[in-house]
This record gives C-alpha cells, structure tokens and sequence, in this order.
C-alpha cells in the first residue's frame, strides 16, 4: 500500500511540473525522457533536439547550413524565464568558475543541448549527447550561464510548425 501511494505521489508530481510547462516544452521533455541512456539518431548533438522537436510536432528550421540552426523563438535571457524543454545553442562559450578552493575551466565550441531542469536562476541540467561525459548517448549535466566568459549562449522556446 506504501509503495502505491508513494508511486501515485511520483506521478501526481510530474505531471503537475509537465502540465505547468507549455506544451510542446512538456512534450519534448516526454521524448527525452524516453531517450535517456540511448543514442538518439547518429548520436549528434543536434540529432537529439532534432528528433524532440520532430517528435512535439514543434518548428525546426535548418535551411541553411551558413546560419545558426533556429529551433523556435529566442529568448530574452534579461526578460524571460528559461524553462526545461527549451533548447540551446553554444557558440564558442567558455567558463570558468571556483568551488571552495578550486577553480574550473571548460569550453565548448559548437553544442546543441535540452533545457532539462531549471534549478535556479540561470542554473540548470541540460540533455544533450555526444559529450566527454556521455559519448554518442543522451545524459544530463549542470549548466550555470553566470559561469560563462565568452562565447554565445542562444536559448529558444519551441513554437508550433
């Protein structure tokens, strides 16, 4: 009987979190969570959030391999939330930041990955493979956009086709 409660609880929870998303965001959060551990398509970065797109039924545009792969309306980072399902794009984004008496370093040149969990203000796990960490399959890491140096951090919300 605990246990019945305690899944019912598990599942009261996430839908309310799914079902205060948008719609496709919450769809696209589906699809990656059907994903996790596996290689999606050629295990690309942008396979993955090619496929969750495709699979929400949201926009996609890649008709020109000179510009910026557009994955939905970018967001003003300085007026809007970020929300999980968004998508990202980096662009020659370094970071670096100090735990306790550590400081760390990271870069990444060219890089799709899914908005997974918002944790805080500009901190959040993202979705993403073809990684160091995961390979060609799909993971979640931490991302603080307070750590960024330099580069380009483009954040879009899905929007219907």
């Amino acid at each position: 009987m605990m246990w019945k409660n305690l899944l019912l609880l598990l599942a009261l929870t996430s839908f309310s979190i799914k079902g205060e998303l948008p719609e496709l965001n919450a769809k696209i959060i589906t699809y990656v969570d059907s994903v996790m551990g596996k290689k999606v398509a050629r295990g690309e970065c942008w396979d993955l959030a090619a496929e969750a797109l495709a699979y929400s039924g949201a926009y996609f545009d890649r008709s020109s391999m000179k510009t910026v792969t557009i994955y939905g309306r970018r967001l003003n980072l300085k007026k809007e939330d970020i929300l999980p399902g968004d998508l990202i794009q980096f662009e020659n984004v370094e970071m670096k930041w100090t735990e306790g008496n550590t400081t760390y370093s990271s870069a990444m040149g060219q890089h799709t990955a899914i908005v997974y969990k918002v944790n805080g203000p500009g901190n959040f796990d993202m979705a993403h493979q073809n990684t160091s960490d995961w390979g060609k399959k799909v993971g979640v890491s931490n991302f603080n956009l307070n750590h960024v140096t330099k580069g380009k951090v483009m954040i879009y919300r899905p929007i219907a086709e």
